[in-house]
């Protein structure tokens, strides 16, 4: 099988790399076309993958090659014949990350990449280059299914589907770490489970883990222990997490503890944003000086990257300090959700995964066509989301809000409306007036203009 990947000089390719080198099925991926608008890192990208199918070439069968990787700039020559196309862009590249921060930090707000005003301005520059390209995927590749990890990915997976209906699938690790360490806290492997968890891309409930129809979730709430020694619980405190009755998504803290986000994230000595385009820049370029040591590199990068990775949630807040789990610093996540994601399609292998889909009528009180966070049974169809319970009032509420923000930013996009965007903006929860929202706006187009010129 052929797979594209969109964003392929990214620093998070190796992973998706790594899945795909683990796969030993007959019927797999052995073709490897990375797009990208930046050469340069295109080839940094290439030596890295290089090195590490030859670091994993001593427990791979020796009748079994690596993938065959190429690189292009030129999209439409990349698509034609791809079976997937896994999308993992950054529109705008860091500088477009911290814009994202600084802009919304200036003005009082959250200053978080997805979440929040960010989120809002990363969609409206993301949205339109995620059209073209499934314009183009419906008119070289028709028959691919593209898996979407650009972010905001529930935004984006909803905008592309307007083009390419079902066949866009986003995907997102967040859902499978916390029922992973529910679980584990509960002394079970995940898939003894069943998941019932329900919302949007970074803005969903676990509302329960039933075994044998039992829903555990209820005494590992109660379980001051086992409840305080996972992230979660951690993150939130207790307290709060039994007031819900339910385990919020990680980025739910930008919801609940919004004064002691943006406290945590201007405080600090520069934003996630800063921080990544100073450690890519030095990552990129040293292994364009010295390309034999490419593997080990990127590995001692990456584990640094996890290990800091949203650090505003673990300095403060009601539970106060603590450090990231060992096991969510060397595990990636997503990677393993698109393998499993691709092998269910191509071989019909049936698996239960948590994925960006279409609504129908799974979440009650969102239209059919919202694309939302749920679990879902994939086989050689495609993806089929499962029975969810209802989700409380207030989780509805805001998940109905922020879905209305999406629908206004692709409607902006679409319309090419500097109103719609600013209603976008006003209208998100974490956004507290009419005319920061305004002030967002504009900050954008001084920062970013090449982006937002198409906003009148």
């Amino acid at each position: 099988m052929k797979l594209v990947v969109l964003g392929g000089g990214g620093f998070r390719v190796p992973l998706v790399f790594g899945a795909l080198l683990r796969d030993t099925a007959e019927r797999r991926v052995t073709e490897v076309v990375l797009h990208d608008t930046d050469p340069a890192r295109l080839a940094v990208v290439q030596q890295v993958l290089a090195a590490q199918a030859e670091a994993g070439a001593a427990t791979r069968p020796a009748d079994l090659p690596p993938p065959a990787v190429t690189a292009t700039t030129d999209l439409d020559a990349a698509l034609p014949g791809a079976d997937f196309v896994f999308s993992a862009m950054r529109v705008g590249g860091l500088e477009g990350r911290t814009a994202d921060e600084r802009i919304a930090l200036d003005l009082g707000l959250l200053g978080q990449e997805t979440t929040g005003p960010g989120g809002v301005g990363y969609g409206l520059r993301t949205v339109p280059v995620a059209l073209d390209v499934a314009r183009r995927v419906q008119r070289l590749a028709p028959d691919a299914w593209v898996i979407n990890f650009t972010n905001p990915a529930g935004l984006v997976t909803q905008a592309m589907q307007t083009v390419l209906g079902d066949r866009v699938v986003g995907i997102c690790d967040s859902p499978l770490g916390l029922a992973t360490r529910a679980a584990g806290a509960l002394g079970h492997p995940l898939d003894e489970l069943e998941i019932d968890y329900a919302g949007l891309n970074h803005l969903g409930w676990l509302t329960a883990l039933r075994h044998d129809g039992r829903d555990l979730l209820p005494g590992l709430l109660a379980d001051d222990a086992a409840l305080g020694g996972i992230e979660e619980g951690q993150l939130f405190g207790t307290d709060w997490l039994r007031s819900l009755g339910a385990l919020p998504n990680e980025y739910l803290f930008y919801y609940y503890c919004t004064r002691e986000a943006i406290a945590q994230i201007r405080g600090a000595r520069e934003t996630r944003g800063e921080f990544l385009a100073g450690q890519q820049a030095d990552f990129y370029a040293a292994v364009a000086a010295d390309p034999g040591a490419a593997w080990q590199r990127w590995d001692a990068v990456r584990r640094e990257r996890n290990a800091t990775y949203m650090q505003e949630t673990r300095d403060g807040g009601d539970a106060g300090t603590h450090e990231r789990a060992e096991a969510d610093v060397e595990g990636g996540g997503y990677e393993g959700v698109a393998l499993a994601l691709m092998a269910a399609i191509a071989r019909d292998e049936p698996a239960r995964l948590i994925l960006n889909v279409r609504n129908g009528d799974t979440v009650a009180c969102l239209p059919p066509d919202a694309v939302v966070e749920v679990p879902c049974r994939v086989d050689a169809s495609g993806p089929a989301p499962l029975p969810v319970s209802p989700l409380p009032g207030h989780a509805l509420g805001l998940v109905q809000q922020v879905k209305a923000v999406d629908e206004l930013v692709v409607a902006a996009v679409t319309q090419g409306s500097a109103a719609l965007a600013v209603q976008a903006f006003a209208l998100h929860p974490l956004v507290d007036s009419v005319g920061v929202a305004r002030e967002l706006l504009a900050a954008y187009g001084r920062r970013l203009p090449e982006h937002y010129a198409g906003l009148r």
